[in-house]
């Protein structure tokens, strides 16, 4: 759920470069939804499909309200994790001396998995296996609005997801749009620099609009190299006696639901497992 400014000769434009919105199927989920839309952190977006929602104004909110209630630390780079005793230290850059009773890894399962492979190869196994597909995403600004009547592309060429992503509920600002390239064509390419994906990404867009485009006022180029998983049929890992775990959407699905439910599950396996401690 990432959104990234960029700033143009005409103001800002922002654009949600991950996930491009999210369904509501579980009961437990659509309760969350429905108290983030009381707050007006979200908002339905029927445009791709009857049940979508969007963050507002970007699809950051919902986890910048998360946070302000949280004790975060941002731009600290973990490399990771040292046990003595029962406690746990936190291995990296920025990080500071404090030790933890326990530790959650909400990594993809790339990353997740040669942490969690020093302390409990059993659990890192679920991550050992699992495999994330890349997407590489470009953003695009213009001064004036592109030729194209519904603002949303699927499944044509190399891209899999196009968005006219100021015409969102909450949005404004100038015409920004966000391609997303296909699973195959990102991994075929993975290796490239954003300088020679930019170009391909504009071309695409340019082709699917069929006309040649306004030079950019402003442009973003992003690899997600771990973007999309196809679920391992767990729903969460933890281990009560060390208390080390992981969750994350490569657990169940590529959904922001998917992840929800997954940090969700982990959480009462974790209030399950310090209330029979304590007994």
């Amino acid at each position: 759920m990432a959104s990234r400014r960029v700033e143009t000769a005409i103001g800002p434009a922002v654009f949600d470069f991950g996930a491009q919105y999210f369904t509501v199927r579980d009961s437990a989920f659509a309760e969350q939804v429905h108290d983030w839309e009381a707050l007006g952190l979200v908002k339905q977006w029927p445009i791709p499909r009857p049940d979508a929602y969007v963050g507002v104004p970007a699809m950051n909110t919902v986890l910048r309200h998360i946070a302000s209630t949280k004790d975060v630390t941002f731009s600290a780079l973990v490399k990771g994790l040292k046990r003595h005793g029962n406690r746990w230290q936190l291995m990296g850059e920025g990080l500071g001396d404090t030790w933890y009773d326990g530790v959650v890894l909400a990594l993809p399962a790339e990353q997740t998995a040669p942490i969690l492979t020093l302390h409990d190869f059993e659990l890192a196994q679920a991550a050992l296996f699992a495999r994330s597909q890349p997407c590489w995403t470009g953003m695009f600004a213009f001064a004036e609005r592109l030729n194209h009547a519904s603002g949303v592309i699927r499944d044509s060429g190399l891209i899999a997801w196009a968005t006219r992503n100021n015409a969102k509920p909450g949005r404004s600002g100038p015409e920004s749009w966000v391609v997303q390239a296909t699973p195959r064509w990102s991994l075929q390419h993975i290796e490239f620099t954003t300088d020679q994906v930019g170009p391909l990404l504009f071309n695409a867009l340019a082709e699917e609009i069929g006309a040649q485009l306004p030079e950019p006022i402003g442009q973003s180029i992003h690899r997600w190299r771990y973007a999309l998983s196809a679920g391992t049929g767990a729903s969460c890992l933890w281990n009560p006696m060390l208390r080390v775990g992981a969750c994350g959407d490569w657990l169940i699905g590529p959904r922001v639901e998917c992840a929800w439910l997954s940090g969700r599950r982990l959480a009462e396996r974790m209030v399950a497992a310090a209330s029979i401690a304590a007994e």
